[in-house]
Formats: C-alpha cells, structure tokens, sequence
C-alpha cells in the first residue's frame, strides 16, 4: 500500500511539472520558462491527474492522526479541482483580479531573477508567451460557444488592463529595469538586448489578445453580474471548504452589520460625543496626535508592537519555536499592492516572516485603522500560523504545505487574531477598537454584498440600508463607502472585484466565524485550555474548514 507522505511527495513534483505557473509561485525549482496549458486539453490533462491522484490517495492507509490530515488534505484538493473541473470553471475564468489574464503577466514579478540562467527562462516565457494566451483563448471561446460567457464589466475591466499591459507603461518594462538591477557590468548587452525585444514581443501579443476580447469577446458578454445561486454555491465552497446556506448567512449577514454599528456608534461617541460617525473617523485620520510623525516612526510602531506581543503570548497563549519568533516590518516599494501583505518565512528560516506597508507615497500616517492590521498580517495572524505551519517540519505532508491553501481557514485565522487582540486587551484605545469594527463591516459587508448580487436578493426591510430594494452595482459600491467607510475608488474597485470573483470575499468572514463557532464548542467542555485550542487550530494549517472542524472538534 502506498504511503500517503510519499504520495504527496511525488504528486507535488507531478503537479508542478504539470502546472509551471504554480511551480513558480510556490518557489519549486525546474519549471521556470515553461507554461501551464491552459487550452481544453490542458484542462483535460489536468482532469486526468486529479482523478488519479484522488484514486490514489483513497488507496493509503491513514494509521495515525498525522498520515489521516495528509490522506484528508489531499482528498479534499482533489475533489475540489475536479469539482471546478466539473463546473466548467476555465471556461468562463476572466476577471478583474485573479484570472489567467492577470496571472500571465504577474508571473514575471515571481520568477527567480540572479543568473543568466535564470533569466533564460524568463527570456523563454516572454518569447512563447503566445502559448499560453491561446490555450486561454480557447478556454473562452469553448465558453462563449457553450453559451457561458463573462460579465460585460469584467470583460471592459480586462480590456482596459490588456491595454495597460501592451502599452507604454506595461508592467513588464519591470522586468528590463529588474535585468538592469541584477545584471550588472560587461558581458550582459547581448542578452539584455534579447529580454528588451523579448519584452516587446509579449507586449504585442497581449495586445493582440486584447483586440480579440474587444472585437470578439465583448460583443457576446452577458450584461448581468450574478452568477446565480448553483454557480455561487459551488464556487463559494471551493473557498471555504464547506457547504454553504447562502440565503442563511446572508440573514446573519445584516444581523451581523447592526451588532457592529451599534458597537461602532457607542466607541465614537467616547471619542467625540459630539460628531457622528463619519466625523469621529475624519477626526481620527486627520489628528496628528492619532499619527505616526513619518514613514520611519510608523514602521517603529508596528515593529514595536509586533514585539511587544510576541513576549507576551509566548508561552502564555502559543508556544512559539524560535525559529520565527522574529517578524520584521517593512515599507513596499512604490508601485506593488495597495494594501499590506504578508511574505512568510522561508522553509529553512533563513528569511524571516515580513509585513509590508505600502506607505511610501504617504504622507499622512493615521495609525487607527492599522493597529488591528498589524496583528492580522504579523503576529497571531499570518506569520504565527505560517511560521508554525513551516517549523511542523514533516508532521505535515510536502503537498500540504506547499499546495494547499484555503480563504476561509486562513483569512479566517488572521480575522480570528484581531478578534483575539481586541479580547486580551492589546486594543488599547478606543481608536483602535474603531479601527478593528471598521476592518470588520467590510468584511461583513462583503458577505451581504456578495451573496445579495449574485443570487438576486432584496435588501431585507428591516434594514437601515435601501430596505426592500434589489440590489445594484451602484448600491453595492454605496454600501462600502457610507456602511464599511471606504474611500470611492476603493469602493468601486471592491464591488468589481467581488461580480468577478464570486464566493471569493465572504471566505474571510465565515472562516472567522467558524473558528469562533468552534470555541464556542470546545469551551463548554470543564478543562477547555485556549492555549492548547489554538495550537489544535494552528497545527493543521489553512484547509478545509469541514475538515478543520472534524479535526478540531
């Protein structure tokens, strides 16, 4: 009987041969100027290894605990790509935000980058990627001749970035300024030359996908955004890893939206009695005694205050290995995401875990909003449940953790930290208490939004918000801007962002859910420990959420 370590050991080099694009972000070596086939035949390909693989994995033994969350994990991958296979996912897989259209052109800022022989295969990528692009193209003509075509604002959406990507100012003149960075001195011009027209090539190729959307694609583009209940149920499972009610948690939704506006009244008026909400968050984004001084102060205080946290819930609520015991805070280089990230250890240590502020531009530094950030991204949040996920070594399967990530586990452990900071007190002002139900009526709202677009719901009457109404891009967006206090253009963004990507932005939300549901449970028992309930949470890693209750209950 095969063992399933050793199955997820060869399925994982399997996988990575068969998919180049995902090697290179997961950082698996050998496959780097090479594309996925992202044709139908690609897709059937792919068919062919999931059900193979799930054919093998039922045959393993699962004789421990250890060797039943390998034999689940990959179990339950298998089933979900297969599911989306089913689906006819590819087909119809062009959005404003992770979409093949999107992942072409960022695979780039993802390559390795510091040998010639590395930009080989950077210089292979840009001169076929032709390849790809027409394997995709396939995809969405086999779509629109099965009559599932995309969203028309989708489609405009992917058009103007087309156009962004072959003009100009594409993003991938960065990669002949990053030649210029890692490759310096005599003997690179022949080979800079080469990435310099490489370059351009890709670029007209892009273009030329771009004209088929336009001309081709965007004609046959269906005018509605919803996706209707069966899509958006089967999507939104391939997030959570778990059933989904819609039409109940889109009722928990609202009853979740009045708890934290109501909180959030009472907070501001101990701020300023005397503003409304919106002037109680003007205050606070514009009081210089509320902000950091400058980009170098902000840093010091995040920095400090991921410090401060790791001495004092070491040992005391999470037994920290060493090894990651460190986090550090960084400032983004210009142009990148707009919004903080996370960048976790890697597997030998050797980088530490970061948290990256894309601050630069700034030049106000209101420090309200971030505090519940900065442990979201660091410290309990990403970098304690990836640096532990990292020092459990082989206790956890190569496929695991290299391959397998879910939304609703892991964003629901990083909105489960904040929650958890605010309970032990590290909230300490009201502001920043404000700033945690502020991160939380977006993601609540997302919920609300999500759901109501997709599957055609009215607006419940007994809302304070448009009651009865049907719901509209344009009461989606005002919802984020006067509900969740979002700027318009983040607003606008969001709502795109959620039409093209269904199930995707509730995964946050329901995984925190799901974590407290689960304490919840464990805590009626009379020797319940926290401490010992989070290492159960935190040594399973971002899976299944069904899977992580079975495991955890």
């Amino acid at each position: 009987m095969t063992d399933i370590f050793a199955l997820s050991d060869r399925l994982t080099d399997e996988l990575a041969a068969l998919d180049p694009i995902l090697a290179t972000e997961i950082g698996v070596d050998g496959h780097h100027g090479r594309w996925t086939d992202l044709s139908p035949a690609g897709v059937e390909a792919a068919q062919v290894f999931w059900a193979q693989a799930l054919e093998e994995a039922q045959g393993c033994a699962a004789e421990d605990r250890r060797s039943h969350v390998a034999k689940e994990v990959l179990i339950g991958e298998c089933n979900r790509h297969l599911a989306d296979i089913a689906a006819g996912t590819s087909r119809s897989d062009l959005n404003s935000i992770a979409s093949p259209w999107q992942m072409i052109r960022d695979i780039f800022d993802l390559a390795p980058a510091d040998s010639s022989s590395s930009w080989n295969d950077i210089l292979s990528r840009l001169t076929t990627i032709d390849q790809p692009l027409a394997g995709y193209q396939q995809s969405l003509q086999a779509g629109l001749d099965a009559g599932e075509a995309v969203a028309r604002r989708q489609v405009i959406t992917a058009i103007e970035q087309g156009r962004s990507g072959a003009g100009d100012d594409s993003s991938l003149n960065e990669i002949l300024a990053r030649f210029d960075e890692t490759h310096v001195g005599p003997g690179n011009s022949e080979q800079r030359s080469e990435v310099e027209l490489a370059v351009q090539s890709a670029k007209n190729q892009i273009g030329k996908m771009t004209t088929w959307l336009e001309d081709s694609y965007l004609p046959l583009a269906r005018e509605k955004d919803a996706v209707g209940r069966d899509r958006y149920v089967t999507a939104a499972e391939s997030f959570l890893g778990d059933t989904l009610d819609p039409e109940t948690t889109y009722q928990w939704g609202w009853d979740e939206l009045d708890r934290l506006n109501t909180r959030l009244a009472e907070l501001c008026g101990q701020i300023d009695p005397d503003r409304d909400i919106a002037g109680v968050i003007q205050l606070l984004m514009t009081d210089p005694s509320r902000a950091a001084k400058d980009a170098d102060d902000y840093v010091e205080f995040m920095q400090a205050r991921q410090h401060e946290a790791l001495d004092r819930l070491n040992e005391s609520h999470f037994d920290v290995d060493e090894r990651y015991a460190n986090v550090e805070v960084k400032i983004a280089s210009p142009g990148g995401a707009l919004a903080p990230y996370y960048v976790p250890p890697s597997e030998d240590f050797s980088r530490a875990g970061c948290v990256w502020y894309p601050i630069s531009h700034q030049e106000t530094f209101p420090l309200f909003g971030d505090v519940t950030t900065n442990y979201h991204e660091g410290f309990p949040g990403h970098h304690l449940q990836c640096g532990w996920q990292v020092a459990m070594g082989d206790e956890l399967s190569r496929f695991h953790k290299q391959m397998v990530w879910y939304p609703g586990s892991g964003e629901g452990w990083a909105l489960y930290a904040e929650h958890l900071m605010d309970e032990l007190g590290f909230l300490d002002k009201p502001e920043y208490q404000v700033g945690l139900l502020l991160s939380q009526l977006v993601r609540t709202c997302r919920i609300v939004i999500d759901i109501g677009c997709h599957l055609e719901l009215t607006i419940p009457n007994t809302a304070t918000f448009h009651p009865g109404e049907n719901w509209t891009f344009d009461l989606a967006t005002e919802m984020l801007r006067d509900v969740a206090f979002q700027p318009d253009d983040m607003a606008t963004s969001e709502v795109v962002r959620y039409l093209g990507w269904p199930g995707q932005a509730i995964s946050y939300k329901l995984g925190e859910k799901a974590i407290l549901d689960l304490r919840a449970e464990r805590s009626k028992a009379d020797d319940f420990d926290l401490k010992v309930f989070h290492a159960d949470l935190l040594s399973v890693g971002s899976i299944r959420l069904d899977l992580l209750r079975e495991l955890v209950q």
